[in-house]
């Protein structure tokens, strides 16, 4: 069973690498970009059979660890 970590920080909270990319995709010319959030993507293969059992279990990860639960937001999807 596979996890599929989304990580984004929360609205609200500044972005200097969103900024920056935002400003290098201007520099190269495309055109109608307003803004950019980048983000985190992590995946984690899991042997537990219950789907709910592990997205309960990754949640409690990303709480306690993959993200900065004061300034950032993240989803689970769990496959398998």
């Amino acid at each position: 069973m596979k996890a599929r970590i989304h990580i984004t920080l929360k609205n609200g909270v500044l972005d200097p690498q969103g900024k920056a990319i935002h400003h290098s995709l201007e520099g190269l010319g495309f055109d109608g970009v307003n803004d950019v959030r980048q983000g985190k993507f992590i995946e984690i293969e899991l042997t537990d059979g219950d789907k709910v059992a592990a997205e309960a279990k990754v949640a409690e990860m990303c709480e306690q660890l993959l993200a900065n639960t004061v300034i950032e937001d993240f989803s689970v999807e769990i496959d398998g």
